[in-house]
């Protein structure tokens, strides 16, 4: 039986998208760029030359993967131009958008713009604000959508989860966002949902998570983070009334059906969730990491999500198969678009 990772592949290969790769200097790049064109997952876009390519990986077969170098390339002054058009009431000038242009990772996402891939990885040597920083300036937000947010897709182990029925979970924000307002983390909510439903194939349940549930703690001394899930929820439940979700939860009455039963009794989400929304990112990074340690979860991501396009930022510590991951969670992203 086909692994969940290799579901998302299959499911990435049906739909025949074209992601462009910006980091062709980085040998694990160019690797996974020649692993997904031989596997069919999508058509790749590495940025980069032959001559460099094959310096970095001078064993990789590049065939079949489209190579270009924004400083030769004829594209260049077509994508500068649509960078002064979209930049020139920040300052921008004609020659400033030129030079712009020729940045690997500015170049990719002036692709991205033009409709001439699909969608945008980078990240395995940028930080990520030199990743997402050309999306935020020429992609931009979804419309309707005022925040770009992350959320990691948690796959249950082989040998299975009690409590993980569908074999996956989505857990966010746990890599952008560090102290999402209440409102933020309605929005979070509902982008994770959406990528819960278009990466995974899950309804979404969501819980939105604190040390409190329904107003069994109270830190409004000194914190007042029990009082923000509580008026995330409440915005949530107003600006998202089709989104099943409820809180303030504790993980377990999030998670598990006695503990659901005497916390939050009569909740449709409480014991059967599987979204799960953190207050703050010193929550979420710390939880995603003790779900792939300790737990056996795979954890894909982080996923970009509220951009008006698909983008995505790698770890910089990311191995091959990673990359290719995340390709072909970009490809399924585009294909909702």
């Amino acid at each position: 039986m086909a692994s969940y990772l290799d579901i998302i592949k299959q499911k990435a290969a049906a739909l025949g998208k074209t992601i462009v790769l910006c980091e062709g200097e980085d040998k694990r790049v160019v690797e996974a760029a020649a692993q997904i064109t031989k596997e069919g997952i999508a058509k790749i876009v590495l940025i980069g030359s032959e001559e460099e390519c094959k310096r970095v990986s001078p064993d990789t077969d590049l065939t079949g993967i489209t190579l270009i170098d924004p400083v030769t390339s004829e594209l260049t002054a077509k994508y500068a131009n649509i960078l002064y058009e979209a930049r020139k009431d920040k300052g921008m000038t004609e020659s400033l958008a030129a030079e712009a242009a020729k940045d690997r990772t500015m170049f990719g996402a002036l692709m991205l713009k033009a409709g001439d891939v699909d969608g945008y990885v980078s990240g395995a040597c940028h930080s990520t604000a030199n990743t997402l920083r050309p999306g935020l300036q020429v992609i931009k937000t979804a419309p309707g959508t005022k925040l770009v947010s992350s959320c990691f897709i948690m796959i249950a182990p082989e040998s299975g989860n009690e409590y993980c029925k569908d074999g996956v979970f989505v857990f966010a924000d746990c890599a952008l966002n560090i102290a999402p307002t209440a409102e933020q983390l309605a929005d979070i909510a509902a982008a994770s949902a959406e990528t819960g439903k278009a990466i995974a194939d899950i309804e979404p349940k969501v819980a939105m998570l604190s040390f409190s549930t329904k107003g069994s703690g109270n830190d409004a001394k000194y914190y007042n983070t029990v009082d923000k899930v509580q008026k995330a929820v409440a915005y949530a439940k107003e600006n998202y009334p089709d989104l099943k979700l409820d809180g303030e939860f504790q993980f377990d009455a999030a998670l598990v059906p006695k503990v659901a039963a005497l916390k939050a009794p009569g909740s449709d989400v409480a014991g059967k969730a599987n979204v799960f929304v953190f207050p703050d990112i010193n929550a979420g990074n710390v939880g995603y990491k003790i779900a792939e340690r300790l737990g056996g979860f795979v954890a894909v991501g982080p996923i970009c999500q509220g951009f008006a396009k698909p983008l995505n930022d790698l770890s910089r510590g990311c191995c091959t198969e990673d990359i290719v991951l995340t390709v072909a969670v970009t490809a399924l992203q585009a294909g909702k678009k």
